[in-house]
Formats: C-alpha cells, sequence, structure tokens
C-alpha cells in the first residue's frame, strides 16, 4: 500500500498494518509494516510505499492504518490521494487531543492499494524525498535532440536510466522518455517501440566515438557524461549548463569545455557545432557575454563580461582541431579561423603595462580589483593555441603576434604569480584558487614549480566532505559544499602529467558522488550528498577529460612558441 507522507521530523518510524478491527493494534493485525524516516533520508514528503505482504480474504473488511511516531516536536502528516475509491470504507484519523480519538474524514478517501501504472509513485505523484535531497533542482534528463526536459529528484526515486540511454525506468517498470518531436516526456510500456528507437540511436552515437576508463564504473559514468552533454547541447550549438531556470543558459567557458570533451571521445560534429555557435555569438570587439540565452539572442541580463572566454574557445578550437579528421579540417577551420582572430588580438591587445590582463571576472563570477590566475592562464592557453593554429593556416603575421603576446604573459605570470604559489590575485587580498589548475596539461605546459604549488592549493581547498571549494578566501559564498568542477580540476591536472595515485584518489571521490541516476551534481553538500543541480555539463566535460587523460591518452596541450 502507499500513502502520502509529509513529515518535518527527521527520525522517527511510520509504520502501516492491515487490521481487521480499526482500533486493534494487536490481535487483529494481518499484516505490519515499519519504515525509519532515517532511512529515507529525514524530514521531506512524498508518496511511500508499504510492502505489506498480507494474505486476505476476498469478500472481508480490513482496516488500513497508519501510524506514525517521534520523540521530535515536530509533525508527521499522510494521507491518501483525495479522489473517491469506489466501495472503500470512510478515512478515519486518531487525533485525541484535537477530535477526542477517532474521526471521520471522508476529503481523503484512496491510499493506494497494490499500486499499480500511474497509481506508482515516480509517474504522475512524487516519491518521498528528503527536503536536503529537494536543494538538488535537477536529478536526470530526458532528450529527444530537439527537446530537453529535467527528472526531478522526486521522479528519479526507484527509477534509473535504460542502459546508454536517456530513457527513464521506473518503479511501476514502465518507461518514462521524451518522443521525437514532443517538449514533455510520455510514460510507456517497457519497450515501447519508440523508447527503444531512442535507446537504439543514444547507443549507435556512443558507439561512434570512444568511450573512457579503466573500470566498468568508470565506462559507465563517462557514457552517462557523454549522454547528459549531448542531451544539454541544443541544435544551435548552445550547450546549456545545466537544466534549471538559473542554468539554462550558454557559457563560452562551460561550452568550451564540453566541446573539448566530445573531441577527445571522438565526437566530432558535435563539438563543431558548439564553436560555431561561439562564432555567431562573438561580439564585435572579439570578446563574449559572460552567458546566452540558448537562442543565441544575446544575454539574459546585465551581467558583466568575462575575459577568460577570449582564452577558453581559441583552447577549445584548437583541441577540435587536433582531433578532427585530418583530411576536412582545415577547410572546416577557416570558418572559425575570423572567430579566433578576433579572440586572440583582443587577448593580446588586453596586456597592460605589466604585461598581464586587467581585473575581470571569471568562473568565479565575483569582481576582483587586480588581474586574477582564472583569466590570465586560459589567455595564456589561447594566445598559444591560435598562434599554433595561424602557423598550420599560414598565417605567418598572426602566429608570431600572438605568439609575442604569449610569452609576454608567461614571463608576467612567472614573475607575479608564480612566487605567490598561483594565488587567485597578485594583490595580496584573496587565497588560493583552483584555477592554479589551468597552468598545468591540457592548457598550458606546466612550469616547473607547479606540481608543489597545486599540491599546496590542493590541500587549503579541501572540504571535510573530501571536496575541494574554489577558493579559500573568507568573505567567499562556498560555504561547506564542495564543487565538483574545482575538485574535477585536480583529477584533469594530476591525470594529465602522469600523477595517478592523486588523479585515482579524486576521480574515485568525484564517481562516488554522483546520483542516484549515476549524474554529477554540480556541489556536494556537507554530509557528503549531491546537491544543486544533476547532471552539470562543465563536470560532465571534466570526468571525461581526466578518465581518457587516466587511462593513458591525455589530451595535448598548445605549444609554446
Amino acid at each position: 500500500m502507499s500513502a502520502y507522507v509529509a513529515s518535518s521530523a527527521a527520525s522517527g518510524q511510520i509504520t502501516a498494518q492491515i487490521r481487521r478491527d480499526k482500533a486493534d493494534g494487536a490481535s487483529s493485525v494481518v499484516s505490519s509494516k515499519t519504515i525509519t524516516l532515517a532511512s529515507l533520508g529525514g524530514a521531506g514528503s512524498g508518496w511511500l510505499e508499504f510492502p505489506v505482504n498480507a494474505a486476505v480474504t476476498p469478500g472481508d473488511t480490513y482496516y488500513l492504518h497508519i501510524q506514525a511516531t517521534t520523540t521530535e516536536n515536530k509533525p508527521i502528516a499522510w494521507h491518501g490521494t483525495g479522489s473517491s475509491a469506489p466501495g472503500s470504507l470512510t478515512s478515519w484519523t486518531y487525533d485525541k487531543a484535537k477530535w477526542g480519538g477517532w474521526h471521520a474524514d471522508d476529503s481523503r478517501l484512496a491510499f493506494y492499494v497494490e499500486p499499480t501504472g500511474s497509481e506508482r509513485c515516480g509517474e504522475t505523484e512524487p516519491c518521498y524525498v528528503p527536503t536536503e535531497a529537494l536543494s538538488a533542482r535537477t536529478s536526470g534528463l530526458l532528450s529527444n535532440l530537439s527537446s530537453t526536459e529535467a527528472v526531478l529528484p522526486a521522479f528519479a526515486v526507484g527509477a534509473s536510466y535504460v542502459s546508454d540511454s536517456n530513457v527513464l525506468r521506473l518503479p511501476s517498470g514502465r518507461w518514462r522518455y521524451l518522443p521525437a518531436g514532443a517538449q514533455t516526456s510520455a510514460v510507456v510500456p517497457a519497450y515501447d517501440p519508440g523508447a527503444l528507437s531512442q535507446i537504439a540511436e543514444s547507443r549507435h552515437w556512443l558507439a561512434t566515438g570512444t568511450v573512457p576508463g579503466t573500470s566498468d564504473t568508470q565506462r559507465a559514468a563517462a557514457r552517462r557524461a557523454l549522454l547528459s552533454m549531448r542531451a544539454l547541447l541544443m541544435p544551435n550549438g548552445a550547450s546549456a549548463a545545466a537544466w534549471s531556470p538559473p542554468w539554462q543558459y550558454s557559457w563560452p567557458r562551460d561550452g568550451a569545455f564540453v566541446a573539448a570533451a566530445f573531441a577527445v571521445t571522438g565526437h566530432d560534429q558535435d563539438a563543431y557545432r558548439i564553436l560555431q555557435y561561439d562564432a555567431r555569438t562573438q561580439r564585435a570587439d572579439g570578446t563574449w557575454e559572460a552567458r546566452t540565452t540558448l537562442d543565441g539572442n544575446g544575454p539574459p541580463d546585465a551581467r558583466p563580461w568575462q575575459l577568460d572566454a577570449n582564452g577558453w574557445v581559441p583552447w577549445a578550437t584548437w583541441q577540435w582541431y587536433q582531433a578532427a579528421p585530418a583530411g576536412t579540417r582545415d577547410a572546416r577551420l577557416s570558418s572559425l579561423y575570423p572567430m579566433v582572430s578576433k579572440a586572440a588580438d583582443r587577448a593580446a591587445a588586453s596586456l597592460g603595462s605589466n604585461d598581464l590582463p586587467p581585473a575581470s571576472p571569471d568562473y568565479w563570477e565575483l569582481p576582483t580589483s587586480t588581474t586574477n590566475i582564472g583569466t590570465a592562464a586560459p589567455l595564456l592557453a589561447g594566445l598559444n593555441a591560435a598562434a599554433d593554429l595561424a602557423g598550420r593556416r599560414g598565417h605567418y603575421a598572426d602566429q608570431t603576434r600572438w605568439a609575442t603576446a604569449a610569452r609576454r604573459l608567461s614571463a608576467a605570470i612567472a614573475q607575479y604569480f608564480a612566487p605567490l604559489g598561483y594565488r587567485r590575485t597578485i594583490d595580496g587580498r584573496h587565497g588560493r584558487d583552483s584555477a592554479a589548475t589551468f597552468m598545468a596539461p591540457p592548457f598550458n605546459q606546466a612550469p616547473a614549480d607547479l606540481p608543489a604549488a597545486l599540491l599546496s592549493t590542493y590541500r587549503s581547498l579541501l572540504q571535510p566532505n573530501g571536496g575541494l571549494r574554489p577558493g579559500n578566501d573568507a568573505d567567499a559564498p562556498w560555504g561547506s559544499y564542495a564543487w565538483t568542477v574545482s575538485t574535477s580540476f585536480f583529477a584533469l591536472a594530476w591525470a594529465q602529467q602522469g600523477e595517478m595515485n592523486r588523479a585515482d584518489a579524486v576521480l574515485d571521490w568525484i564517481l562516488a558522488k554522483r546520483n542516484g541516476l549515476g549524474e554529477f551534481p554540480e556541489t556536494v553538500n556537507a554530509a557528503g550528498h549531491p546537491s544543486s543541480v544533476a547532471p552539470l555539463g562543465w563536470t560532465d566535460a571534466l570526468a571525461v577529460m581526466a578518465l581518457s587523460a587516466q587511462q593513458g591518452d591525455p589530451l595535448p596541450t598548445p605549444p609554446l612558441r
């Protein structure tokens, strides 16, 4: 049987019984099942199923009885559907303080008995989820490659993806998927032909590329990450960060990592489509907005633009070029080269009298008063990447100009950032920053002093839950949460440099923090549970690249010129 339960208490238990006498909780009990709130994750709400396993006699009258107990002074409530249940008795509530005992309640009649189909939670009704889990705004994705739909936490309980697909197997045994051309999902019988067709297409797409990983667990995580990045990729090439309103935009930075992950796994067309979108949305001055709406029609708000995109996009273009089919890549690069040229020229022109770029918001999306490593290091990677692409196209004046700027910037980073251990800024106002990893492959050739700085930075950013915060500034808004992106930076940096023991340990932590559907969340809370949105495309991309490097296939790094 099942009932809707809403509990403000985190501890206690709920017992469901089938009785012959509604007031007799001893000799008339036919079957009983107790579920603890702790086993459910604590306080929360949603439909809860009780496997009571009772042998009943047709034609006899029985009573469904639910009782909650807790030592907390907090309410636990439960009820049925509010719809009619033909042939059922009136529902009764026992509340001695309020009613003096048992009280008939004809407004909540229908608890589900032997729930099937749409009566099972996860189809039309939400399953019980702890309040804490509701902070995970999304748990998974459904996609038909033209539309995307989020799987909400209350509809992910007990569900799982059909292997290597975005089709969801529900607790009822039926499937939920987003049919071709539809914008909302449908629940269908298992092995529905339309769902099977979509599954076959997803598996074919995976088979056209490579799936990195040295174990079944790693390869399963990589397949899920690849499918999730694909679900977040719009037909026009916009790459959504995640599928919840505050994240349903395309950041050039996030998209660059997704493009690189697609490239390294052989999904050339998907990577190229992102770069084409970048070319269309580049501003006239060679920069990009911090983010754009998914239709490409500009920014959603007045958030300041961010200079680091001028490094990330050329770097991603270079990564795509390295992996693209040799017979067609030069011709296809011709449509991207004007974008690279404008971006690199703007990056070079941004260097000041100290050969560093100006202060600009970066992946923290917070301003700094002086140059930050989260901008300087990507620009160095982008300038080296652009110079190499220019040389391959025979544009030697461009190559010389951008290589010269890269050498100036590299020397300035060595002068100002290196003595501080590649901290966030050079003005002494900020501490460690996970962006120190941007000085490592596959972004930049690692300076000799970088390994020690990375280890020191990692230790400074480590949270009690085993993950990392982006920085250790006292006034930064990270709290007790770990950010999977910042943590993944180190897995990638160490795997790329062959420090496999460290890379493996970080990868193990990241993989262990996937949610019940196998998706990577944006953050992990103090208790070690997934939080915020899942999946996050940026973490997906980093995990795929780190797994590739860990198995012995590191991404290339733009050469110094």
